[in-house]
């Protein structure tokens, strides 16, 4: 085992005391956001409390420039969208670590953008829409060109074993607290090349996106406003919302947490070499632990053997490790790094099907007119 541990700024703290109602609100609405007419009263009779407080408890965690809550939209799967998607790491010189940040920020589908401790420095999640003139892996070399990057790896998803940051507020992250796994399912780019082909989403999807990805609206019946808007009843509306639930093309409608106003100011990446014949054995292992939000199978390089990605938030740098060390000795695997975030340069939601991202390609592609046009 080896932690990359290093002395970083303490960032922000939780800023905003709640209490264990509050608690029990934030366990709950990142849990599920109910599609009903009335949502928070729904969620007040699930904590024991009535919809005019709920509105009130819900109203100031999500206020503010940093609020608690981040926000309550859906949550899609970008590949049952039609997009690629990746995670990449970079090494750019550090001297040029903040400008490479500014630059990979502009493009509106990088969504989580972070320095890490380790080899490389960024690490960030790229969405390419359907239509897009050039590939992911063009647009990522395009960008290490641009950034000056000494080098990069492309991180798709093998084997997802795990997705979904459903912190336990009450109760912090508990090394031996486990669920059952959930199914692996397949890789990125067989999925989106499956998408693709046959069930790339309708004109009528694509609306119903732009209006589902909203921030809900803090009133007693957002539904109703949103339907009102899309010229849909609704029950149309909440049908709809659940036939892309059904489909897998959302994996839920709930709120996202600020993860360190919630007070988990830890966040760690556990990298892992495991056996390749051990592969999905250990992943699901890796998968049943409460505090890990997400588990990959992704590519090896010889510079970079770690095969398994786990992310686990804590309240402390202790609570990390030791989930980490609860799953290295429950799997046997003890060859593993633990990543920490040094800066959150970006977090935000991939905005889908805007013109946004036609823009920013555009622009790449007029601003690197000179790439050599190699993709390594």
């Amino acid at each position: 085992m080896n932690a990359e541990t290093t002395v970083r700024d303490a960032g922000p703290q939780p800023g905003i005391a709640f209490d264990d109602v509050d608690a029990r609100i934030l366990n709950e609405i990142q849990r599920e956001f109910p599609l009903v007419r009335r949502p928070f009263a729904d969620l007040g009779m699930r904590v024991g409390i009535d919809e005019r407080e709920m509105l009130e408890r819900v109203q100031r965690l999500h206020a503010g420039d940093a609020p608690v809550i981040r926000q309550i939209s859906a949550i899609f799967d970008t590949r049952k969208l039609g997009y690629d998607s990746m995670l990449v790491a970079f090494k750019v010189p550090v001297d040029q670590l903040e400008s490479a940040a500014a630059e990979l920020n502009r493009n509106p589908g990088i969504s989580h953008n972070y320095e890490r401790s380790g080899q490389f420095n960024i690490w960030f999640t790229i969405a390419v829409p359907a239509d897009a003139v050039l590939s992911l892996e063009e647009q990522v070399a395009r960008l290490a060109w641009k950034v000056h990057a000494e080098h990069y790896a492309l991180l798709p998803t093998l084997t997802l074993y795990k997705i979904g940051v459903q912190l336990d507020v009450e109760r912090g992250a508990q090394s031996d607290a486990r669920s059952a796994p959930p199914s692996t399912r397949g890789g990125t780019k067989e999925e989106v090349l499956e998408v693709r082909e046959s069930r790339m989403p309708t004109a009528r999807d694509i609306a119903l996106v732009r209006v589902l990805q909203r921030d809900v609206p803090l009133i007693p019946e957002p539904f109703v406003q949103w339907a009102d808007e899309a010229s849909l009843s609704l029950e149309q509306l909440i049908g709809e919302a659940e036939r892309f639930i059904v489909e897998g093309r959302m994996r839920r409608f709930a709120a996202v947490l600020r993860h360190q106003k919630a007070g988990f100011i830890s966040n760690g990446m556990a990298v892992w070499k495991v056996p390749p014949e051990r592969a999905d054995e250990v992943g699901r292992t890796m998968a049943s632990f409460r505090a890990v939000s997400h588990c990959y199978k992704r590519p090896t390089y010889p510079h970079w053997p770690y095969s398994h990605f786990t992310m686990i938030h804590g309240r402390s740098e202790a609570e990390v490790e030791a989930v980490a060390v609860a799953i290295a000795k429950e799997t046997g695997i003890s060859e593993y790094l633990v990543l920490y975030s040094l800066r959150e340069f970006k977090k935000t939601r991939v905005p889908y099907f805007v013109p946004e991202h036609a823009v920013w390609e555009r622009d790449l592609i007029e601003s690197t007119r000179d790439w050599p046009g190699t993709l390594t």
